[in-house]
């Protein structure tokens, strides 16, 4: 039976819409972040009421603007034990729609007059599949257009189920990137250049260093004039822990350079980066650690195996119950670190 997945959305009794973030939750209710609410001049339209996006952007002051937003509605509040944080988490009892992005494709394929952004999403997952050889029942589409609440200023969001499939997905756009006259693109220097400043105002890296991350973020294009991203997200048998097996102690912030071992899991959210010849910079002087998790979605897929990374972020012990021991990660995406976390390759 299929779970709830990474990107997922869930409409609520009051009509808010969550996204999942992730895997791995507990059992009564699933992490997520709140993204829209119900409102009589929102921009974003669906056939029985507007919505308001109040999650504006994807950075972890905007997260803890929508967290103070749910203190009035504190049943959707996780204070989690297990990962050292108060989180927003949706008891699945609250649940009213859940809404899946591989449904919704497939019922965008079967409308005899799709509109124009529904048709373009549509067309994309094609070219994507044709390219990639991967089966179009293992692509989604997620946002707006799986809400049904779209306008013709929204962006298409797609998913990507499985490893091995994402895999074959991001080599198949790197490709379509390289070709001429099939629809796809990359920005052009002008809008690199926007996207560089307006990233260097989000995060804590130069528009130098934004720029090398973009070039890196094979996921975010355009596509018949319209921009699309692609998220990657595990199918359910590649989710090898639970909730609960793993507790996580903050132990204050630290800044790290060291080489990036393993990136089988930066594809996802969080994005784990695999760790050795670690040197610690500034904080507490630690020899366990093993990796680097981002829930911060700019930093996914962008470091590569063998390259010198810097971190700057949280610094927790993982206590692993299901294999014993424990050992240390720093985190990129934490309310302690307010925004001034990151992950950066270092050039050589």
């Amino acid at each position: 039976m299929r779970n709830y997945r990474d990107k997922d959305y869930l409409e609520s009794k009051e009509g808010f819409m969550f996204c999942v973030v992730g895997s791995v939750h507990p059992e009564d209710r699933l992490i997520s972040y709140l993204k829209y609410i119900p409102s009589e001049d929102g921009k974003w339209r669906g056939e029985e009421k507007n919505y308001k996006r109040i999650m504006r952007r994807y950075t972890m002051s905007n997260l803890k603007n929508t967290i103070q937003f749910l203190e009035d509605y504190p049943k959707y509040i996780l204070d989690s034990s297990s990962l050292d944080v108060k989180i927003s988490a949706v008891p699945i009892s609250e649940i009213k729609t859940h809404h899946k992005p591989e449904e919704k494709l497939e019922q965008i394929s079967e409308m005899e007059n799709p509109d124009s952004l529904q048709q373009k999403s549509l067309d994309l997952a094609h070219a994507i599949s044709e390219k990639s050889k991967v089966s179009l029942e293992s692509i989604g589409v997620t946002g707006s257009i799986l809400l049904d609440i779209h306008q013709p200023f929204s962006d298409i969001d797609l998913v990507v189920y499985g490893g091995e499939n994402s895999r074959k997905v991001r080599k198949a756009i790197n490709d379509l990137y390289k070709e001429e006259d099939n629809h796809f693109d990359r920005f052009d220097s002008e809008e690199i250049s926007e996207w560089c400043t307006e990233k260097s105002s989000q995060f804590p890296i130069s528009p130098e260093e934004a720029k090398i991350i973009y070039e890196r973020k094979w996921g975010r294009g355009i596509f018949k004039n319209k921009m699309f991203s692609i998220y990657p997200i595990k199918k359910d048998r590649e989710v090898s822990i639970n909730y609960g097996d793993r507790i996580y102690h903050s132990e204050g912030l630290v800044k790290i350079r060291a080489i990036v071992s393993d990136t089988t899991e930066s594809l996802y959210i969080p994005s784990i980066y695999g760790l050795e010849n670690v040197d610690v910079i500034e904080g507490e002087e630690t020899y366990d650690i093993e990796s680097v998790g981002s829930y911060e979605g700019f930093y996914r897929d962008i470091a590569r195996e063998g390259e010198e990374i810097e971190v700057y972020g949280k610094l927790e012990k993982v206590i692993d119950k299901k294999k014993g021991g424990d050992f240390h990660q720093v985190l990129v995406g934490s309310f302690e670190a307010s925004g001034e976390d990151y992950i950066k390759p270092v050039s050589p």
